[in-house]
């Protein structure tokens, strides 16, 4: 499997914003977003086995666990390997997806997080992966403006979701405006700065 990292911090965002969290990135992404704060993980990463990546999970302490890109999905087969084991051994994991391949095949062993990519992102998730959301997965908008909250909103209404759905800013955006976006159209979202990053952990 091609890693770029693996390392314990405080979850930023999401469902599990504010617990402390592993998190392994791997290599490689099919899309290209214009505000992506992870352009490195694209080209880098080594190849790692599994051995090796759950000696290291469990040098850190952690039981929640997060599988972040890039996009993870695109090594799904040996993907798949892993989260059987460490699904085995009592970690609860969750994936972030950019919403372009298929992810029931994970869905056994770990929680989706899909991060539907709105306008300002320059790149297009596929909408019909929004009905295999389940209770326990997540739906995340990261919304740089209100053109970005008007698309989510147009998402919402048309795609019934299961999961709770977000709306995380893009760092550096008007958060003020867009938190008000929210309330003056009561969208049943939850809206979520990226603790991490006010903290100042990574």
């Amino acid at each position: 499997m091609k890693l770029v990292e693996i390392f314990k911090s405080i979850q930023g965002e999401g469902k599990n914003q504010g617990k402390p969290t592993v998190f392994i990135r791997l290599a490689g992404c099919n899309l290209d977003c214009s505000w992506c704060d992870t352009p490195g993980s694209h080209d880098a990463g080594e190849e790692i086995d599994n051995d090796e990546i759950v000696k290291r999970v469990d040098e850190s302490g952690c039981k929640e666990i997060c599988i972040t890109g890039g996009e993870p999905l695109l090594q799904v087969s040996e993907l798949r390997v892993l989260l059987s084991r460490l699904s085995r051994l009592g970690y609860s994991i969750e994936i972030e997806t950019n919403g372009t391949i298929d992810f029931r095949q994970v869905q056994d062993n770990a929680t989706i997080c899909m991060d539907v990519k709105c306008p300002s992102s320059g790149e297009q998730s596929d909408l019909s992966l929004l009905r295999k959301i389940t209770s326990g997965d997540s739906v995340k908008f990261v919304v740089g403006d209100l053109e970005d909250c008007r698309y989510a909103e147009g998402v919402i209404q048309h795609h019934p979701i299961r999961g709770e759905i977000f709306f995380s800013p893009v760092a550096g955006s008007d958060y003020h405006e867009l938190a008000c976006h929210v309330l003056d159209n009561n969208l049943p979202v939850r809206f979520q700065v990226q603790l991490h990053k006010i903290i100042g952990v990574r």
